[in-house]
């Protein structure tokens, strides 16, 4: 374990002590504490990644906003969103732009996890001064309510067939597509992440049931030797992909 303590940071991770546990390597990012590593190397990780990893981002940056004019808003902002629901759409920056409605767009950052454009749309948002007030929507953070965990490699469509009713093969679930589903009995959104060839998954959800979902999670992927990996894993799969 590295020397950082995740929580002498502002932000930390649902699951924190589990992943100290698993010999965490935290390191600071942002306000936050993100565990780099999780008792291994990071070749051996990301070896594990492309067969069947569990990584958690819940210390990066997301956000919401929902409402009548939320899209439109978005849309002046310079976001590029769809007319389907239940898809998400790729940003300039590599974050997604998830419409889980018509009206309600969960903004989640790049694998990168920069935020700048999470951090922009958060200061730029306000009620307008004007009578009628104009509709834009309103904010719905999402960084303490949803959990976020992301889970990569060729076994992933298998595990989940033990825990999810959906069927989310790649060519059933395509990159980008949505599911609001139920996950281990919990209400869940699935996003197929783009990863080229290998599938990816982000999930969310309540932050309540974080420690409860990764133990499902966990559980699910012992039949595959799947193992949790840090993050320096995945941002290495993501750029070999």
């Amino acid at each position: 374990m590295a020397g950082l303590d995740p929580a002498v940071k502002l932000r930390r991770s649902f699951v924190y002590r589990t992943l100290q546990s698993l010999g965490a390597d935290f390191q600071p990012w942002r306000d936050a504490s993100v565990a780099m590593t999780l008792g291994g190397s990071v070749e051996s990780e990301t070896a594990a990644g492309r067969k069947l990893g569990l990584v958690d981002l819940s210390p990066l940056p997301r956000t919401g906003f929902k409402g009548t004019g939320t899209v439109e808003w978005l849309t002046e902002q310079g976001l590029r969103i769809g007319a389907d629901s239940n898809m998400a759409y790729r940003q300039e920056d590599g974050s997604l732009a998830a419409r889980l409605a018509p009206t309600e767009i969960f903004l989640i950052d790049s694998l990168a996890g920069e935020g700048r454009l999470v951090d922009r749309l958060n200061a730029a948002w306000s009620w307008g001064t004007e009578k009628p007030r104009r509709l834009v929507g309103y904010p719905t953070p999402r960084a303490d309510s949803h959990c976020w965990f992301m889970l990569t490699g060729e076994h992933t469509p298998q595990m989940f067939t033990k825990i999810c009713g959906i069927d989310l093969r790649p060519h059933k679930f395509q990159q980008g597509q949505i599911a609001q589903t139920s996950v281990a009995r919990n209400g869940t959104i699935v996003i197929r992440d783009y990863l080229g060839a290998l599938p990816a998954y982000h999930l969310l959800t309540d932050s309540a049931s974080a420690d409860y979902m990764w133990m499902c999670l966990t559980d699910a992927m012992q039949e595959f030797a799947g193992r949790a990996i840090g993050w320096s894993a995945l941002k290495r799969l993501a750029g070999s992909s």
